[in-house]
């Protein structure tokens, strides 16, 4: 598993002439296509992310699937998040998309090997930035387990705020886990004292 994600990894970073759907100061992000699925597919099957996002590996055929089906979906958008050189460090997605409301939920996993460097927050300010700025967004929210410290850091620096605690709402290896529930608004977005993607 770890070889098939390293080759996939080196396929991708020699695309460094993928273009951007978004580009930010550290960070771009591209639209994910179907020739993604065995790089996303090898990211998900890392035991750390399986337990931090609370996911199971599927196959390599089902990814390949749920992303043909997701890119029909109007109320969503996936992205692979691409260092300066193209190299791909993680996936991000705006999912839930409801204009009229103007409230979409945000996800984001990084791969093994680039997590601790800050390239999350970089990414999740990315996406922020592309939820409120080009699109009429107004509220975003984000869930992630009580125990994922790593995920609460990058939710809490990007301006989410923590709205309370979905008790018991995630199974997983046997265990019931707590989902802690964040909230970013339109205002607050605004407030945040930190360059935006458009200023890089």
């Amino acid at each position: 598993m770890a070889e098939d994600t390293g080759t996939a990894s080196d396929q991708h970073g020699a695309e460094a002439a993928r273009e951007p759907s978004w580009r930010a100061g550290r960070v771009a992000l591209s639209a994910v296509d179907t020739d993604d699925a065995e790089l996303l597919h090898g990211w998900r099957s890392d035991p750390v992310i399986a337990y931090e996002i609370g996911i199971w590996p599927r196959s390599v055929t089902a990814m390949r699937e749920r992303i043909e089906r997701d890119g029909d979906n109007d109320d969503r958008d996936d992205f692979l998040v691409l260092l300066p050189d193209g190299t791909p460090v993680g996936h991000t997605a705006l999912s839930g998309q409801n204009i009229v409301n103007g409230t979409a939920e945000v996800e984001l996993m990084l791969a093994p090997e680039h997590r601790g460097r800050g390239h999350g927050t970089h990414a999740l300010d990315a996406l922020v930035d592309l939820a409120f700025g080009e699109l009429p967004l107004y509220r975003l929210t984000a869930e992630t387990h009580t125990g994922n410290a790593p995920a609460l850091a990058v939710l809490a620096r990007s301006g989410f705020v923590r709205e309370g605690t979905s008790r018991a709402a995630c199974l997983h290896r046997g265990r019931r886990l707590d989902l802690a529930v964040f909230s970013l608004l339109r205002p607050e977005w605004e407030a945040l004292n930190r360059p935006r993607a458009w200023d890089s």
